[in-house]
């Protein structure tokens, strides 16, 4: 009679942990840290950096991490991997080239920077580092716009003839209450609507039509509290000849419900709706085919995250570079100087 033979028992795999730095604790980071616990397990957040100590140690309390008051305070004393850099507009060439110097992965918020020379000299510190470098666009990995991509690529609605982005947004105080909302300084935001909140809207339009070459449009002021823009209105012309419309406003009052993005075409629609839903209109489909699942804007920043820790812990490149988030700033300032000579502007020159 043989003797048992015992099974061959491989080692378990070492667990693959992300230890992330959350640097600006304000309304952003409730959406960010959402999405990690929802669907990254890998990401563990070890450290909190806010200038406001209370609101650090708040976050720190919640998430079991360390609290740090300042950026070189948590590099000098924390343990991280990486960086997710949350502040405003006019840190973020100075905390990115700062965490990059550490030898951190690092994790933008949109803008990279508010002009074209800050965006270089935060790619050169990146190059020169080595590191993961990802812009915080969650629109790239928005549900209803890849579904919407699935839908172009396979022709459902035909060539491609128009297309309309539009978002209609109120002041949230979550980001703009306060006594000094900083989105609302343009020497800390750089802009209006455009700049900001416009960026979730140009990167489906570039993700559904390719790059836009020029911009003719206007900007208005309804929303007084903001110094720059609170109305952005443009015409797009892609490089492929396609027109296009780009349309925000915040204003404090009620919005009636439209489409946030329709893609018009020789043979139908697609129209992605504020509910979340993707709808086909074709002459088989009259009153709108729903596609796919009611997803809504804030499914898209769990894909983000897991895509940052993938090209983090396995070495695989993000679904878009960070040089693909200089086109979002590029059309903002091309809007912006249309604005002022009243003629079209190109978006690459």
């Amino acid at each position: 009679m043989h003797d048992a033979v015992e099974p061959i028992r491989s080692n378990p795999p070492m667990p693959r942990t992300l230890k992330l730095a959350l640097v600006g604790c304000g309304a952003i980071s409730r959406v960010h840290l959402f999405a990690i616990r929802e669907a990254v397990p890998e990401i563990a957040i070890t450290t909190v950096i806010d200038a406001d100590r209370e609101r650090a140690e708040a976050l720190a309390r919640e998430t079991g991490a360390r609290a740090f008051v300042s950026l070189e305070e948590g590099l000098a004393s924390g343990d991280f991997d990486a960086v997710d850099l949350m502040l405003p507009h006019h840190l973020h060439e100075e905390a990115a080239t700062r965490a990059f110097a550490d030898g951190k992965h690092v994790l933008l918020e949109k803008p990279v920077a508010t002009t074209l020379d800050a965006c270089e000299r935060i790619f050169a510190a990146w190059r020169r580092a080595g590191t993961v470098f990802m812009v915080a666009e969650n629109t790239q990995y928005w549900p209803e716009v890849l579904t919407a991509k699935r839908l172009l690529d396979d022709g459902a609605i035909g060539e491609v003839v128009t297309v309309r982005g539009s978002y209609a947004i109120p002041p949230v105080p979550a980001f703009y209450g306060g006594d000094r909302p900083w989105r609302c300084d343009n020497a800390v935001a750089g802009g209006g609507i455009a700049l900001d909140t416009g960026s979730h809207w140009i990167r489906p339009l570039r993700m559904l039509l390719g790059e836009i070459d020029e911009v003719v449009g206007a900007l208005g002021r309804p929303y007084a509290a903001m110094q720059g823009e609170s109305m952005a209105r443009a015409l797009l012309r892609f490089c492929s000849g396609v027109i296009g419309v780009l349309d925000g406003i915040m204003k404090d009052d009620l919005f009636v419900p439209e489409p946030m993005f329709r893609i018009t075409g020789s043979r139908g629609e697609i129209t992605i709706e504020r509910s979340g839903c993707v709808l086909l209109w074709t002459d088989e489909h009259p009153t709108g085919e729903p596609i796919g699942e009611v997803g809504g804007y804030h499914r898209s920043y769990p894909g983000e995250f897991a895509d940052f820790a993938a090209a983090v812990l396995d070495g695989r490149p993000p679904a878009a570079g960070p040089e693909m988030a200089v086109g979002e700033l590029r059309v903002a300032l091309a809007l912006y100087r249309s604005a002022e000579t009243r003629r079209w502007e190109k978006v690459w020159e």
